[in-house]
This record gives C-alpha cells, sequence and structure tokens, in this order.
C-alpha cells in the first residue's frame, strides 16, 4: 500500500500548489489519504474524480483553439462534450457549431488522446490510404482529407483528431483561423 500512496504524492504535490489548488488536486489528496487507510473504494471513486476534471479542463483547452464566429455568424459550444467522452473510451473533446446568417450550419469537432483517435491515426496518418478515402488538402501546412465536400480531418501531433462538418469551403475557411501546432500541442505547458 505504502508505495501507491508515495507513488502518488510527487502528482499530488505537483497539483497542490497556489495557482493549482483546485478539485484536481482535493480528489487527489483524497485517493491517497483513502488509500493510504485501506478505504480503496474511496481512493477508485477520488482518482475517477481527479480524472474526469482533468478531462473536462483539458476539452477547454482544445475549445480555446477554436476560432469566434465570423462577422454575421454565431457559435454554440457543445457544454456536454466533455462529459461525454467518457462513453468515447476518455480523453479529451471540444465541439461547437457555427450558423451563418443564411442558416447554414457547420461544426468544428476536436478530440484528443481516445480510442478513435486512436482508430482515425493509422488511417489519417498514411497518405496512400487518404488519397483512396478522399481528397487531400493543406491548410497551414497540414494535410487534410476532405471527403464528399461535407467533411475535412486530420490528426495532429499523433493524438487530436480535428474534424469540420459542413460545406467544404466555409468549414476550411474556419479551419485556416486555428494555430493547428498549438492545438496539437494543447495541453503542453
Amino acid at each position: 500500500m505504502r508505495c501507491f500512496s508515495l507513488g502518488l504524492l510527487p502528482l499530488t504535490l505537483a497539483l497542490t500548489g497556489p495557482v493549482q489548488a483546485d478539485t484536481i488536486a482535493d480528489a487527489l489528496a483524497a485517493a491517497s489519504t483513502a488509500y493510504a487507510a485501506g478505504d480503496i473504494n474511496t481512493a477508485a471513486a477520488q482518482i475517477a474524480t481527479a480524472a474526469s476534471e482533468i478531462s473536462a479542463r483539458q476539452s477547454g483547452l482544445l475549445l480555446a483553439h477554436f476560432p469566434p464566429a465570423p462577422e454575421g455568424w454565431t457559435r454554440e459550444v457543445t457544454p456536454d462534450m466533455a462529459q461525454s467522452m467518457a462513453m468515447m473510451g476518455g480523453g479529451a473533446g471540444a465541439e461547437a457549431t457555427y450558423t451563418d446568417a443564411e442558416g447554414m450550419a457547420l461544426t468544428l469537432s476536436a478530440y484528443a488522446d481516445n480510442m478513435m483517435v486512436q482508430s482515425f491515426a493509422p488511417i489519417l496518418s498514411d497518405p496512400q490510404m487518404v488519397a483512396m478515402m478522399g481528397k487531400t488538402i493543406q491548410i497551414n501546412g497540414v494535410s487534410f482529407l476532405e471527403q464528399d465536400g461535407l467533411t475535412t480531418m486530420a490528426l495532429l501531433d499523433n493524438r487530436v483528431l480535428l474534424q469540420a462538418s459542413g460545406e467544404a469551403a466555409k468549414a476550411q475557411a474556419l479551419l485556416a483561423q486555428i494555430d493547428l501546432d498549438a492545438m496539437g500541442a494543447f495541453d503542453a505547458q
């Protein structure tokens, strides 16, 4: 037991500084205390709470890279995207729908560090596979797959799946506003 408790200690201490004092640090500290006391069930629940909070924070970091709505458009963020990531194998995710003045909607989605990204990674990393699936286009130096003029997607830094659904030219104009390198490293310090 003691080894596990000490193993959590550096992570707990790293997250308990004045800037990071929050629900994540509190949950990790509670997990360590419960584990040291032999209460495995509470320790597991607190670790799950910390993981959920980290995922929510990472989802917010992804969303921060989404562009604002263009002039005359609206942007509506999907509020429960972070919570729904648990059903998709964990990780982080963000989604927003952009609607123009005529009512045409485009949706930008980003998924990071989950099973869906892992399943797309071999496909989107292989230029031959991408060429068989649709048209390859370049946006800010990154190769994107465009399918049927309605879906545009790319794998960023081998961990973030970025997808735009809707009329390709307008969706790609939104994608061009994103710092794709920064989005690929969205949670790096």
